[in-house]
């Protein structure tokens, strides 16, 4: 296990504390359960970052790490969704798309050569942009709803180069 990694546990592991929070009956839960967020965003760039400077990549990391951003988000927009802070619509879809991409990335690792797809630009930045939604949902900011559609936005092309990437590592492992 390498620091990298061990943050990604960490974030696993901020997922139910977060929701703790910000379901709790305490003044400012809301404004905790950002905090943990944050802490999520923060272990996140920083477990990316060591991983690629120190040459720490790992297999379980490139499969953990992703998986523990989408269940964050996802947690989060339920979350949101629950306290009509944000239309349901929103985790619809993004809900969709992350269980297609669990399927479609489960798929090709247990086929051949644990194979895994990596983010795309584009899941990134919906990542970005529904992080940035969020704090402007927590600090009561105004235009939260443009910043969530813009995610929304990004993570269709996300889920679209993602199919298309899907297509190409299917069919190199068919022939």
């Amino acid at each position: 296990m390498n620091l990298p990694n061990i943050l990604t546990t960490i974030r696993f592991l901020l997922i139910p504390l977060f929701v703790y929070a910000f379901f709790s009956e305490i003044d400012g839960s809301i404004l905790y359960a950002t905090y943990i967020f944050i802490i999520a965003g923060i272990t996140d760039v920083l477990d990316g970052y060591l991983a690629r400077k120190y040459n720490l990549i790992t297999k379980w990391g490139q499969a953990m790490d992703p998986l523990a951003d989408k269940l964050m988000l996802i947690t989060v927009l339920i979350c949101f969704t629950i306290k009509n802070y944000i239309p349901v619509w929103v985790i619809t879809i993004v809900g969709l798309k992350e269980i297609l991409m669990i399927i479609g990335g489960l798929f090709l690792y247990y086929r051949k050569d644990k194979a895994v797809i990596p983010a795309n630009r584009f899941g990134k930045i919906a990542t970005v942009n529904f992080y940035i939604a969020i704090l402007y949902m927590a600090f009561n900011f105004p235009y939260s709803i443009v910043a969530v559609t813009l995610a929304m936005i990004f993570t269709l092309f996300a889920l679209i180069q993602y199919m298309l990437h899907f297509k190409d590592m299917h069919n190199k492992i068919s022939s």
